[in-house]
């Protein structure tokens, strides 16, 4: 699941000013409280909107004739009752894992473009915003691809299990067998016994072993293509909606309406992104299921998508994605609002270190 809780440089921060304010570059002061409240924020929000992610993963791979699910909550139910509770968070020890890495090097990176395209302490245009979330996005891809290639080999893992349960007409497609490990091959008409589930560990164990660095990192076109549009659309609908909640132009807006206009652009980018993240998902999901198509790249994935199940296909999960956005915007409002990152960081001994 890409969070991007942190593209949220632009949220009016409404903690008490760091110290050494005076300093237009305190990286130092400023970036290690940032890290910490988008690490608690990242953490926080994948344990509470996991399941809806792992469904909107589900749904995405569906294809038509070979529905499991027929909607979330249908796949929720049903993930409870064949995998149990914690079916729910198949995956979640991936993201759980590498959610704070993936934060720090897109909060270090927003920090970096935007000092680099500030001029003389001036407040950044809308434009140059957008610029410097794009380059975070940019540079946050080298934890995400890897990241969301494991997640959705593990979320995914309960919808092929359940679709081997069915009796399904074997197609003429011709499918692609990686490894033991990887894939499974499909007889007609029969019914598969489901294997044991392998670990994040073992599916990158073994993609190390058969394709190297590369086979972490495939989907990673898919990726930049959904990650830097959704910081073009975030962060102008985001300044636009809160400059809209500011009583006077000296004042930051109030932090319920910060809070609202982070959740409804959030949402709306996602949406707007949804089908290069189906793209993605399609990608990055090495197990196929009987008569489910394999694609070489972003234009086959496309191709095939448009000709086989029309142009809605693309916007598959994309109720399950804006739900999954909004609070994880929200709850990374909340840290900054609260301000746990300068607080651990005032009353930290390294603090008394720069007294």
């Amino acid at each position: 699941m890409v969070i991007p809780v942190c593209v949220l440089w632009p949220l009016p921060l409404h903690v008490r000013s760091p110290p050494h304010r005076g300093d237009p570059w305190s990286r130092d002061q400023v970036l290690p409280a940032k890290l910490i409240n988008g690490g608690i924020a990242g953490i926080v929000g994948v344990t509470c909107v996991f399941p809806i992610d792992l469904a909107k993963t589900r749904l995405q791979n569906q294809r038509r004739g070979q529905m499991v699910y027929k909607s979330m909550m249908d796949c929720l139910v049903k993930t409870v009752r064949s995998e149990g509770y914690f079916g729910m968070y198949r995956g979640a020890a991936v993201n759980l894992t590498l959610v704070t890495p993936e934060k720090a090097i897109k909060l270090a990176a927003n920090d970096f473009f935007r000092h680099q395209l500030a001029k003389d302490g001036k407040s950044l245009t809308v434009f140059k915003e957008m610029l410097a979330g794009c380059g975070a996005g940019m540079c946050q891809v080298v934890i995400t691809t890897p990241m969301e290639m494991l997640k959705i080999q593990l979320q995914d893992a309960g919808r092929l299990a359940a679709q081997q349960q069915r009796p399904v007409k074997m197609s003429s497609t011709k499918l692609v067998v990686t490894n033991a490990m990887l894939s499974r091959s499909y007889n007609s008409g029969a019914v598969v016994a489901v294997p044991r589930a392998a670990s994040a560990i073992q599916i990158a164990r073994q993609l190390l072993q058969t394709q190297g660095v590369s086979g972490l990192y495939k989907g990673l076109g898919a990726t930049l293509m959904r990650d830097v549009p959704f910081s073009v659309v975030y962060f102008p609908l985001f300044a636009n909606l809160n400059q809209m909640g500011k009583p006077s132009p000296g004042e930051s807006s109030p932090f319920y309406w910060a809070f609202l206009s982070g959740c409804v652009a959030g949402s709306t980018a996602a949406v707007a992104v949804n089908p290069c993240d189906v793209v993605k998902t399609r990608l990055q999901s090495l197990n196929k299921g009987s008569g489910e198509e394999t694609y070489s790249g972003v234009v086959d994935c496309v191709t095939k998508i448009l000709r086989k199940e029309g142009p809605t296909a693309f916007l598959k999960g994309a109720g399950c994605r804006a739900l999954v956005i909004a609070p994880l915007f929200g709850i990374a409002q909340v840290m900054y609002f609260v301000g746990i990152g300068e607080y651990i960081m005032d009353n930290s001994p390294l603090s008394l270190l720069s007294v």
